[in-house]
């Protein structure tokens, strides 16, 4: 007896078929879209700060062929022309694909995303004709990283970014299967450009022709946090500072009442270093358990990384008479119980714009949007900014320029009366003065690397700080040399 619902025998076959390319068309989506072949393993700690994945690359990487060819094909939109990435001070060591500070990580395709070492991998030369030092962990003085994110709208916006001028570049470098370049053609490609535009109502304020430029080797920390994480609308606040050093994290006890960040806005290394991988993802982790390992990693790294030592020659006898100096003119603030605690705007009268871009509200909404995540630490102050933390001196060599927003260029000039420093130099050389304490900034060299910094613009006042400023000659002189042993 024939069943009902009996069917011909090619209307089964075909149905089979159906199935079995609808799974082959699913496992390819998946496997060039979505699937994370995971990280690159490092065996070497400062390998994997400098070029390790931090799980950026999900939500904020950018396809690799694109980020490759970019420059090919908008040398027009870099600060300088003719040498690519390079252009915008980042560290590149010889032999390696991506310049420090840049990771790519295989989710479906490969992706380039920033990750920590970007900011804060320090280098520098002796000499002009010396292949660059660098030191893991210290600031990046001569990276341009709004012009880096200008850069990436800009070309976003620009008509040639489009799939016939990409793919033209991309076939000049790749090898893609045919896959791939469908893939790149009908979906990477416009969706990275639809991604990229999108970040410019987030960047408006690094637009404004009423703010200056932050230059080499700062940003504005608190409203990328405010027009990123907590997704404010733009306000008039303008605050840029000088990237930190992040060696030897150890050194700051909360319990004691001591802060991280410039202005004392946050509580203890975990948390800062939660936020700002945080803000280079963009989002929530994908991988809460990855990243909070990969965070635990980061925080024992950075608390037990020490300051480097200072490379030059060093008077002893000259820098033990500078002790004396120092304790009786600057250790009250700097080795003491002071040292990392917040000291009143009025005590210390500096530039106050850091100050003005964040505050008791900024803090609370941002510490929700974390714990909306899952994620648990002591987060952000909630409590208005009343001042700038008093640093801790170690590898204070390598800081320069000084003040929180690298408005003195040597530690020279931070013992001479305000009025009498450098109103405008460049910055981002990286060439070092031992005689000054701090890089060479003045000079065509200079200009030709760096970026200018006056000091007369909004945010880059370099007032305040006079201690030390009327000692005699001898007296300063001693006290440098003191300041390169610590």
């Amino acid at each position: 007896m024939k069943t009902l619902c009996s069917c011909p025998r090619w209307l089964k076959i075909a149905a089979l078929l159906v199935l079995i390319l609808g799974a082959l068309l699913a496992y390819i989506g998946w496997d060039r879209f979505l699937r994370d072949y995971g990280a690159t393993q490092f065996a070497n700690p400062d390998d994997r700060f400098k070029y390790g994945s931090i799980g950026a690359e999900n939500d904020a990487g950018i396809p690799y062929w694109i980020f490759y060819v970019l420059p090919r094909v908008f040398p027009d939109k870099l600060p300088k022309p003719g040498i690519g990435y390079a252009s915008f001070g980042v560290v590149w060591e010889q032999g390696q694909e991506l310049p420090v500070g840049f990771s790519k990580r295989r989710i479906g395709f490969d992706r380039v995303a920033n990750t920590c070492a970007s900011c804060h991998v320090a280098s520098y030369r002796s000499q002009p004709d010396e292949t660059p030092t660098l030191v893991v962990t210290g600031p990046n003085h001569t990276l341009d990283l709004e012009a880096f994110f200008r850069f990436l709208v800009d070309c976003a916006k620009d008509p040639r970014f489009n799939a016939d001028t990409l793919m033209a570049e991309i076939n000049l470098a790749a090898n893609l299967d045919f896959i791939d370049r469908l893939a790149y053609r009908y979906l990477i490609i416009p969706i990275t450009k639809k991604r990229l535009t999108e970040r410019e109502g987030q960047f408006k304020w690094i637009y404004r022709h009423d703010f200056p430029e932050w230059g080499r080797g700062r940003d504005d920390a608190m409203n990328l946090t405010k027009y990123f994480m907590i997704r404010w609308p733009m306000d008039n606040s303008f605050g840029p500072t000088d990237m930190p050093s992040i060696w030897n994290l150890k050194k700051y006890q909360p319990e004691k009442g001591q802060r991280m960040n410039f202005a004392g806005d946050s509580h203890d290394p975990y948390s800062v270093v939660i936020d700002s991988a945080l803000g280079l993802m963009g989002a929530a982790p994908k991988n809460k358990a990855e990243f909070l390992g990969q965070v635990d990693w980061l925080v024992d790294y950075l608390k037990n990384k020490p300051a480097p030592k200072y490379p030059f020659a060093i008077d002893v006898s000259r820098a033990a008479q500078g002790k004396a100096v120092f304790d009786a003119n600057c250790a009250a603030c700097h080795a003491s119980a002071r040292t990392g605690t917040v000291i009143s705007l009025k005590e210390i009268g500096t530039d106050r714009g850091r100050i003005d871009t964040w505050g008791k509200q900024a803090a609370i909404e941002a510490n929700q949007v974390v714990s909306k995540m899952g994620i648990q630490r002591k987060g952000l102050v909630e409590a208005p900014l009343t001042g700038y933390v008093a640093q801790f001196l170690d590898g204070i060599w390598l800081r320069a320029p000084y003040l929180h927003n690298g408005s003195v260029p040597t530690l020279a000039d931070l013992l001479t009366p305000p009025a009498q420093r450098p109103h405008m130099f460049w910055r981002g050389y990286d060439v070092y003065d031992p005689l000054h304490v701090g890089f060479v900034v003045q000079g065509a060299a200079a200009q030709r690397a760096g970026t200018p910094l006056d000091t007369r613009l909004r945010g880059n006042g370099n007032g305040g700080h006079d201690f030390g400023t009327a000692l005699p000659a001898q007296d300063k002189a001693a006290l440098l040399e003191y300041l390169k042993t610590l």
